[in-house]
């Protein structure tokens, strides 16, 4: 029998309108959806606030350093010029460090005896007549380890300087040959010493190194009770006045203080940052070295301490609310991607790296499910916080799936790649 043609065209339609029920619409309406578009946040949306920066001046040649217990450091930050420079009176914090290397001096104890003997006394004149600071001696006077330790440090007397070293070394060619051995074997790579003093212009090193020597005095126990509390280390035999005390209102302790015409004013201090949380504070060391006057160093010293006072505080480096992202659909639902938690860092100054978003491929999700996290790179490690949807992001329906097969179609392919 044969098909009319217009029997022909029922079937055809019929088959087509078949297929469209039973295959197309089920298909359409049942298959996956393309999976949400997500755009990270801009940069300047996605930060917190900008950590603080640590003030150190243009003049000279400066550095920070956090000083840990065991005399290690961390360089917080370098200021001025890198180069190494005469360091004037802080050669004496390698007299003194180098001697107690190796005649050690207990906390509390004096230590052996030293008299003042005729070089010694020559010394004193030879020191008075060229104007160089010191502290009177006479022939035949003894003085202690520690107190003569004292006066090399908080009086900062040449003589006393010279006498330390004689004793401890047998002269001052021998002790120069065998500090400058104490310092390669503890790491300085630019520091070096021709004298006991710092006078001499050949006494060289970094702002950088200056600061690590003063760490190492915070190593030592003996020392440590010296510069941190003068007077309680003071001997009723001899008076040794504090001489290097300079800045204390501004929260320095000062380790070392001179001048020479080579250095300039050179000035070695510490000073304890407070913990955020009440805990332990931190000792930070500062240097500062070819310093013009003291109207230059004193403001420099102050703005460093309350910048690095500054920067040791938490600073907010992931917003809680704060909106790092944004995810879209293809049928035009769109919701922001929030923080779920604050987070903070104490950034000594460093500034966080640029955030990182990372979102589990979805297609429909409700408001408040967490979808992934946002990452900032600290100098303490990686900061994390969860994302969450500040909106639903809902199944489009039958009339956009049934409107937009070509859609449907991909995300179909899409899946059977995943």
């Amino acid at each position: 029998m044969s098909l009319s043609p217009g029997r022909i065209v029922g079937i055809a339609v019929g088959a087509v309108a078949i297929l469209v029920v039973g295959v197309y619409g089920p298909a359409m309406l049942l298959g996956p959806l393309p999976e949400a578009t997500v755009h990270a946040a801009s940069a300047a949306s996605e930060s917190g606030e900008p950590a603080p920066a640590i003030t150190l001046p243009a003049d000279g040649a400066s550095a920070l350093v956090i000083a840990s217990d065991d005399g290690k450091t961390e360089t917080l930050a370098v200021g001025g010029s890198t180069e190494i420079v005469p360091i004037g009176g802080a050669a004496k914090l390698v007299a003194v460090l180098a001697t107690l290397d190796s005649l050690p001096l207990s906390a509390g104890s004096d230590g052996p005896s030293i008299t003042i003997g005729p070089a010694d006394y020559m010394n004193y004149l030879d020191h008075v007549n060229e104007g160089n600071r010191t502290l009177q001696v006479s022939p035949g006077d003894t003085w202690s380890e520690r107190e003569v330790v004292r006066a090399t440090l908080l009086a900062s007397s040449n003589n006393h300087a010279d006498t330390l070293v004689r004793w401890a070394f047998g002269s001052t060619e021998a002790y120069v040959d065998e500090a400058n051995k104490w310092l390669e074997q503890n790491g300085f790579e630019a520091t070096r010493v021709a004298d006991a003093t710092g006078l001499s212009g050949d006494n060289v090193g970094t702002a950088e190194e200056l600061a690590r020597l003063g760490a190492l005095v915070y190593a030592d126990p003996a020392l440590t009770q010296i510069v941190t509390a003068p007077e309680a280390s003071a001997s009723s035999r001899h008076d040794v006045p504090d001489s290097i005390d300079h800045l204390r209102e501004a929260g320095a302790r000062a380790l070392s203080r001179s001048y020479t015409d080579q250095a300039g004013v050179c000035f070695i201090f510490s000073t304890m940052v407070p913990a955020a949380d009440g805990g332990t504070p931190t000792r930070v060391i500062g240097a500062m070295s070819m310093m013009p006057d003291y109207d230059t160093l004193d403001p420099a010293v102050a703005a460093a301490i309350t910048s690095v006072n500054a920067v040791s505080q938490p600073v907010t480096v992931i917003v809680e609310g704060g909106e790092y992202g944004t995810v879209e659909t293809a049928w035009g639902d769109s919701a922001s991607l929030i923080a779920r938690t604050g987070r903070t860092d104490a950034a000594w100054g460093s500034d966080p790296g640029e955030a990182s978003v990372v979102v589990e491929p979805f297609t429909t999700a409700s408001a408040g499910r967490v979808m992934g996290t946002v990452t900032v790179p600290t100098a303490n490690g990686d900061i994390s916080s969860e994302l969450e949807l500040s909106a639903d992001i809902g199944d489009p329906g039958p009339l956009w799936r049934l409107a937009n097969p070509a859609a449907l179609i991909d995300a179909f392919f899409a899946s059977q790649q995943s």
